[in-house]
């Protein structure tokens, strides 16, 4: 790939990286732009509640919509929340947005400013109603919290006076609670999630680009649960001859993520960034 066509790009560090992006920078309309929520477009917080796009998030993203196929958030918060949260409703720019909440289980579209869902799985309810004194019950309560995603349940260690050793801690009694129920364990970043199985970024975002027939696709994201996106992303640049770039929000917490991604960037910033920078090579 020649030199003019990165002019003020960074440079993807694999071939398969920069096959993807030159497909992108071809042919932008037949390109989807993946994106997660928590730690890519918005800062990670304490609470996650209080988590919030990047300012300059929502005015990035509305430039570069109408210039791609799509562009799709894929999260595992419920779509609603994401929305929310981001500030995506009623963007004038964003008729090519939709938000994939609780990994596909949910869809936002901006055209129709309505969620579309599939039925929850009994599992969650019954592990709603058996969380907390099960946490009280093998003494875990000080420094954790759970949050409720409606669609799952996700218990947070980052408060704790040990995030890390409460994190550990917790992995394997989750873990058999869920299984009881029917339900995975999905870690993140001092998050351990319980949620159902067979549903995942990759999943979501797999149907997601056959549905719009993609010929090219960007995904970012920060997180253990973003492994899934990333390794679909792999297998359609193996297998569906649909070329890809995996961009990485960079953390210290995940090297596993940083080590696949064909570009890391610093944290939501760095993804604003590379999105603005992106806009201005297109077409």
């Amino acid at each position: 790939m020649g030199d003019d066509l990165t002019h003020s790009l960074p440079e993807p560090t694999s071939a398969a990286g920069r096959d993807g992006l030159a497909a992108i920078l071809a042919r932008p309309e037949r390109a989807v732009i993946a994106l997660d929520f928590d730690g890519t477009l918005a800062p990670i917080v304490a609470d996650p509640e209080q988590a919030r796009a990047h300012p300059e998030a929502v005015p990035a993203l509305a430039a570069l919509a109408p210039k791609v196929r799509s562009v799709a958030v894929v999260t595992g918060r419920p779509a609603g929340v994401a929305v929310r949260h981001g500030g995506f409703a009623g963007v004038p720019g964003l008729d090519h947005l939709v938000v994939l909440g609780h990994y596909g289980a949910e869809r936002w579209d901006a055209v129709t400013g309505t969620v579309q869902a599939a039925e929850p799985h009994p599992g969650v309810a019954a592990v709603r109603a058996e969380l907390p004194g099960f946490l009280d019950g093998i003494g875990a309560w000080r420094g954790t919290w759970i949050e409720e995603k409606g669609r799952a349940l996700a218990v947070h260690t980052r408060r704790a006076e040990d995030p890390q050793a409460a994190f550990d801690a917790l992995s394997e009694p989750l873990a058999g609670l869920a299984r009881r129920h029917g339900l995975i364990v999905e870690p993140g970043r001092m998050v351990l999630e319980l949620r159902p199985p067979g549903v995942d970024k990759g999943v979501a975002l797999t149907e997601y680009v056959r549905e719009v027939g993609a010929e090219a696709v960007l995904y970012a994201g920060d997180d253990l649960g973003d492994l899934p996106a990333f390794a679909a992303v792999e297998k359609l640049r193996a297998d569906g001859g649909v070329p890809g770039l995996l961009v990485c929000s960079g953390s210290a917490e995940v090297a596993e993520l940083t080590s696949r991604a064909d570009l890391v960037v610093p944290g939501p910033a760095g993804v604003v960034s590379l999105l603005t920078t992106l806009t201005t090579r297109l077409p």
